[in-house]
């Protein structure tokens, strides 16, 4: 079995592939959009990509094209404690201060926002596609005055100096990654399972006041216990969005459909993402092969 994430190597993506995956053969993107493709295109069977961050928020990549451009269903979750550190290319191990620029994914530049106003309110940020990517093109400018922000895993696969350790703002910082897959069978996770989850998507219908109040209530009257809820542009026009629900629960045979069957006869159009089992890594957890 071959799985897709978002590259290069030592990504935290790659850190929960190969923890929940850590006999299968992997594959780095550089996209979120490319890792997706890579599944429709069967050439691999599962994609593992970031849907929400405990700091940041939703990855709204991830969510719009899930909506828009792909019909790939959720297969499981995986949570990653998330630790940033500012890392140098050895030649600058002692003067890491004088950096010019400092390189990342856009959601670490905002996790460590509090950090880096402080410490270096001159230097330039520059957004990478991965923390991974940020810390290779470090390793490959040891001309440059530049700095990644990444894991512990991307100094070491990238040979940095780690001169600053866990810079983001606030401690709890964690990465929900789902598993997307069109397997028939299902995927065996090296986890335990921690909760049980749905994920659905839903347009409600135009000019029907309340509707989101009735939406709500099908849940609601049944004791269906949302987790999140959450809007998007349907990049129809100005006003038009859809929404993301996460249920704390696995579908069943009676409420989750009945429910389903309610919002629907309001005349709003339901796309279920998947009901799953989610698993967490612990915050020592590290990579399990190179």
């Amino acid at each position: 079995m071959k799985a897709a994430y978002l590259g290069p190597k030592a990504t935290f993506t790659d850190m929960a592939v190969q923890s929940a995956f850590p006999y299968i053969e992997t594959r780095p993107y550089m996209t979120i959009p490319d890792c997706m493709r890579a599944v429709e295109n069967k050439e691999v069977h599962i994609a593992v990509v970031p849907l929400e961050n405990a700091l940041e928020g939703s990855v709204n990549l991830t969510i719009d094209y899930l909506f828009h451009e792909v019909n790939l269903p959720i297969v499981a979750e995986i949570i990653v404690p998330i630790q940033q550190h500012l890392m140098v290319h050895r030649d600058h191990a002692l003067n890491w201060q004088q950096v010019e620029k400092i390189l990342s994914h856009s959601h670490a530049i905002a996790q460590c926002h509090k950090y880096l106003h402080r410490e270096f309110p001159h230097a330039t940020l520059e957004q990478t596609t991965s923390t991974a990517a940020a810390a290779k093109f470090v390793s490959e400018h040891p001309e440059m005055k530049i700095a990644a922000i990444a894991n512990k895993a991307a100094a070491q696969k990238y040979q940095l100096d780690i001169v600053e350790k866990n810079i983001h703002d606030y401690s709890f910082n964690h990465t929900r990654f789902i598993v997307l897959s069109n397997l028939s069978t299902d995927v065996q996770i090296a986890l335990d399972a921690q909760t049980e989850k749905t994920t659905m998507m839903l347009t409600l219908p135009k000019n029907r006041s309340g509707a989101l109040h009735q939406v709500l209530s099908a849940f609601a009257w049944r004791n269906i216990d949302l987790s999140k809820i959450e809007s998007r542009p349907l990049k129809t026009g100005l006003g038009d969005y859809f929404f993301i629900i996460d249920i704390n629960q696995k579908m069943d045979e009676v409420l989750l459909p009945n429910a389903i069957t309610e919002i629907e006869t309001l005349g709003c159009t339901v796309k279920v993402l998947g009901s799953y089992c989610s698993y967490a890594l612990p915050p020592s957890n590290g990579f399990k092969k190179g």
